[in-house]
């Protein structure tokens, strides 16, 4: 398990985190009000300065719902996930300004019915979870539940900010769990009968993956959550932290049950298509609240794969 004492540090990365940490604790002396006007400012800026990323979010757009908006739509539809994702910096620096009782009036729960049968089966639990709303927050709401949680997340490179955030989302307890060689500990984990999100809302490169759909379109897509659920029989709960105003709430999905045939690797497309599926039900439900600005259909099949066996390429780009 991840351990601030495993984290290469230097006197540098200190105090980079130190800034981080202090600049936001100087945002969340803003109002929550004012910083939400302030956030709306900062993303209708984002939008207009960052093309690359305006057009990644426009494509993806395209992509879920061109069928469905016009052009016009589309792009309201883009300045307000930019508004959205201008929000996180300030609600992180407002949640450090305040302890565990405090943010606890501020968030609520949807769904603990499905949270409590499934530790009821003792297995452990695997929480499929998202960029949706404020994902930073998760670690906040995590603690709230009073169950165990674990997080799987990826190390960031720049030493600094990678102290900051772990430091950020295990103030109150959550442990985190790097995801290189992780199998082991996240076994471990699900046989103690404690629970462990995974974020499966990224692409992935083909060799971690396999193509299912999102919003009609193939989808290189993390199969480590449809083989850790189908060789230990541990329950899948989606879980999404939402905003609600000025609030936040936590959804808990219902069980999402495995495909059980007895051809393995059907069992293992099929069921990761019933995450995607999930997944796309709750971006539909919240659109504006997703992370449009990351290329999810970035990797690309030469066919579909792996139902036919062939292999697939990734586009010839830089972005995200």
């Amino acid at each position: 398990m991840a351990d601030e004492n495993k984290i290469n540090l230097t006197n540098k990365g200190r105090i980079v985190c130190s800034l981080i940490r202090n600049l936001l604790r100087l945002l969340g002396l803003i109002p929550r009000p004012w910083s939400v006007s302030a956030g709306n400012c900062l993303g209708r800026l984002w939008y207009g300065f960052d093309r690359r990323h305006r057009e990644i979010a426009l494509k993806n757009l395209a992509i879920a719902f061109g069928n469905e908006k016009k052009p016009r739509e589309l792009e309201t539809l883009a300045k307000s996930v930019f508004r959205n994702l201008s929000q996180i910096i300030f609600e992180m620096g407002w949640s450090l300004r305040l302890d565990k009782e405090e943010l606890q009036k501020f968030f609520s729960f949807r769904g603990m019915e499905h949270l409590r049968i499934a530790h009821l089966r003792k297995k452990g639990i695997l929480l499929l979870t998202g960029h949706m709303g404020n994902w930073e927050l998760m670690s906040v709401a995590a603690a709230l539940s009073d169950y165990p949680v674990n997080v799987l997340y990826r190390p960031l490179d720049h030493e600094g900010m990678n102290l900051f955030f772990y430091r950020f989302r295990t103030r109150f307890g959550v442990k985190m769990v790097a995801h290189v060689r992780s199998m082991r500990k996240i076994l471990q984990i699900l046989k103690k009968g404690e629970s462990i999100a995974i974020l499966m809302d990224q692409n992935v490169d083909w060799y971690e993956g396999v193509f299912v759909d999102l919003f009609g379109e193939r989808a290189c897509t993390n199969i480590g959550p449809a083989l850790i659920a189908l060789g230990t029989g541990s329950p899948v709960l989606p879980v999404f932290l939402l905003r609600d105003g000025l609030k936040f709430v936590i959804e808990f999905g219902e069980e999402i049950p495995a495909v059980r045939t007895g051809d393995k690797r059907k069992d293992i497309e099929e069921t990761t298509q019933r995450y995607n599926q999930v997944l796309e039900t709750y971006i539909r439900r919240f659109p504006e609240q997703w992370f449009w600005i990351h290329q999810r259909w970035k990797t690309r099949p030469y066919q579909p794969w792996p139902r036919d066996g062939a292999p697939c390429r990734k586009d010839n780009d830089d972005g995200n």
